[in-house]
């Protein structure tokens, strides 16, 4: 598995880690996307991403079900706080509640998940806080666009760790202002949703492009996909995969390495468009 430098954080992570938005929350499914995780831990994809939001704290407890009897100092482990909840004291018990529902003493990383009505300095200084109190590592930002990302960093002490944002082949507009303006200030860009439900794949002419260069690899589709948004420095990606053998495909992405003309193509098959609003699902 590749791994390159997170942000300004000091730390080198995956470029591939697990994400657990629509993760299963009862039955057998939840099982198995449990055992999915922990087989993604074992290929060495260590950053998982959830959010209190996911099941109303649910897929909080799972994962933490899911990571027990994990040495700790293994994982980096992220979750967010809702943003009708991110004045200082309610940020400050919201992490308390998915401290407790991740079974875990601290977090490495805490984000905002979307901008919302609590003055962005409040939450900021809530986090600071929680930072200096070992309950997370690092913090940052998710679903802000350029400006915004730039302002709350403006509001901390310590480096933002990162911007986790809607981003794959068919949504490619972060290219012309976000991932420019995260280089500069030494924050990375995380891309969630990065096979975008398949949209990519639904395009016959796109879906020929990509996967002759996945041919080229002796590598599918998803993998060239998740190699291609993981190409530069500073940008990693967090796919779900609630199955062992899509955990398998992911991980395999993570020693992928495309060379200029593997990019080029895929890069002219799926222009990044024009500037416009940062998008979400």
């Amino acid at each position: 598995m590749r791994t390159k430098a997170f942000g300004a954080t000091g730390v080198e992570l995956p470029v591939i880690g697990q994400g657990t938005w629509n993760m299963p929350e009862t039955g057998g499914r939840a099982k198995e996307a449990q055992r999915a995780i922990r087989r993604g831990i074992e290929r060495g994809m260590v950053h998982i991403d959830t959010a209190e939001m996911y099941g109303s704290g649910r897929v909080e407890e799972l994962l933490g079900e899911a990571i027990a009897g994990v040495p700790r100092e293994r994982l980096f482990i992220a979750t967010k706080v809702l943003p009708g909840n991110a004045s200082y004291r309610g940020t400050m018990a919201a992490a308390e509640r998915s401290l407790r529902r991740l079974r875990c003493e601290y977090v490495d990383l805490y984000l905002l998940h979307w901008p919302g009505a609590h003055p962005l300095q409040e939450t900021m200084r809530a986090f600071e806080m929680l930072r200096e109190q070992g309950k997370t590592r690092f913090v940052g930002v998710s679903n802000f666009e350029a400006d915004a990302m730039v302002e709350a960093a403006s509001y901390l002490r310590a480096p933002l760790a990162c911007n986790q944002v809607l981003y794959h082949l068919c949504e490619r507009g972060i290219e012309h202002e976000l991932i420019p303006a995260a280089n500069r200030h030494g924050i990375a860009i995380v891309a969630y949703t990065p096979f975008g439900r398949g949209s990519f794949l639904r395009a016959s002419a796109r879906r020929t492009a990509l996967e002759s260069v996945a041919t080229k690899h002796g590598a599918t589709a998803r993998q060239a996909a998740l190699a291609f948004l993981t190409r530069e420095p500073g940008l990693f990606a967090i796919p779900k995969a609630a199955r062992v053998e899509h955990v398998e495909e992911n991980a395999a992405a993570g020693e992928l390495e495309l060379d200029a003309e593997d990019v080029a193509a895929i890069a002219a098959a799926f222009p990044r468009g024009e500037p416009g609003p940062l998008a979400t699902l």
